[in-house]
């Protein structure tokens, strides 16, 4: 008996839940009604409580002021142009003679008519003149290594330059020029420059003559360029070519404001990425080095490194704040204050250390002889030390490739 009605009592159960489902999903078959969900009440709300809130006061913005720039900047361009100079230095050099010269065999079909070892090689690059008594400020790089410079007025005047110093660090140097009646540039306070200012710059780009290109001021206190060793720059969108190095950036009214010294580019031409020397700091170089023949800078004799996160935990520091002494100059300022490589250098009176460049660049400023308190680690405890800061050995340069 339970065999014959085992095969129809599967449909029927089927059917019970299939009808059970239907009733729950559609409440109105059997007449009961049907309930929604509640709205949202971030999406849906009644009309009292749209009504109880005030709508939120926002702040206005004045119409827009569409003040007409200039349409010209020749006045600029006409109180600047004349005190930017063109600047063309040589220098001879000794080619390397061939290894069949020194065979008498072929000496001899020569005689005394000998190629000369000797050769000169020229480069170009721009100057400004900031002085009544003829002060020219250039880029160390437009003259190093030379061995006569020829200076270019606009006004067609020409004249032999005298190097009155170079600052490889800053990349500055300052020339004289022997003329009357000169055009002076004024120079601007670099302080008071902000990004989005017009920017002009003058130079003799590719040696073409002088040229006027127009940008922006893109950028102030550039560093970390690998440029100099004391970097500052002012970046501009101006554009700035081979032979624009020494050369004017000025402002609108112009008044200089840098002097252009670089550029970004992969392709060797302007990207709208230049860089130049502020006019505050060529200022400074420039007194310094006219009045004593070279620039006087604070050091503590040491090689500094940044400490980054895996740095300070091994250091036992908890942020990676100061900066690492990775090497001290023997018999050098901090190896008299008993500084030792691995010191974690965390204050430099009572400023906390965090950039490694901008540090040295502070400390650069600072008059030699000065006594500042420093604090450090060593070993995982705080120390307290005084350093009697020396003055900066000038860097020995290389000497000019020989091509």
């Amino acid at each position: 008996m339970r065999r014959t009605l085992l095969p129809y009592l599967w449909p029927v159960l089927i059917g019970v839940l299939a009808a059970i489902v239907l009733l729950n999903a559609f409440p109105q078959l059997i007449g009961r009604p049907a309930t929604t969900p509640p709205a949202t009440p971030a999406l849906v709300q009644s009309d009292d409580e749209t009504r109880s809130r005030e709508a939120p006061e926002v702040r206005q913005a004045e119409p827009l002021t569409r003040r007409q720039g200039p349409a010209s900047y020749a006045q600029a361009v006409e109180r600047a142009a004349p005190a930017v100079v063109n600047i063309y230095s040589t220098r001879v050099v000794e080619r390397e003679e061939h290894p069949l010269m020194s065979d008498p065999f072929f000496r001899q079909f020569f005689g005394d008519e000998l190629p000369s070892r000797q050769r000169m090689l020229s480069s170009l690059g721009s100057g400004v003149i900031v002085s009544d008594d003829g002060y020219v400020l250039t880029n160390h790089h437009v003259i190093r290594g030379a061995d006569q410079i020829q200076v270019a007025l606009r006004d067609g005047r020409e004249t032999l330059a005298e190097v009155i110093g170079t600052d490889p660090e800053s990349d500055l140097a300052v020339l004289r020029i022997d003329l009357t009646s000169l055009p002076v540039i004024e120079l601007t306070d670099t302080g008071r420059v902000a990004v989005g200012d017009v920017s002009l710059a003058i130079g003799n780009p590719f040696g073409v003559g002088q040229t006027v290109t127009m940008g922006i001021i893109s950028a102030t206190g550039r560093s970390h360029l690998g440029l100099n060793a004391y970097e500052d720059f002012i970046q501009t969108d101006a554009a700035i070519n081979p032979g624009n190095s020494g050369g004017a950036l000025v402002n609108a009214e112009g008044a200089l404001v840098g002097i252009n010294t670089a550029i970004f580019s992969r392709s060797g031409g302007s990207q709208g990425i230049g860089f130049a020397i502020p006019a505050n700091l060529a200022r400074n170089i420039l007194d310094e080095l006219v009045t004593r023949g070279r620039v006087i800078r604070g050091w503590m004799g040491i090689e500094a490194q940044e400490l980054n996160q895996e740095l300070a935990a091994s250091f036992g520091l908890q942020a990676p704040a100061g900066v690492i002494i990775a090497g001290v100059v023997p018999d050098g300022p901090a190896d008299r204050a008993g500084l030792q490589p691995g010191d974690v250098l965390l204050e430099v009176d009572g400023q906390p250390v965090l950039d490694p460049r901008r540090t040295m660049s502070d400390i650069a400023a600072v008059a030699p002889g000065t006594r500042l308190p420093l604090s450090i680690v060593r070993g995982g405890e705080r120390r307290e030390v005084t350093i009697e800061l020396g003055e900066r050995p000038t860097p020995e340069l290389p000497r000019p490739k020989q091509e």
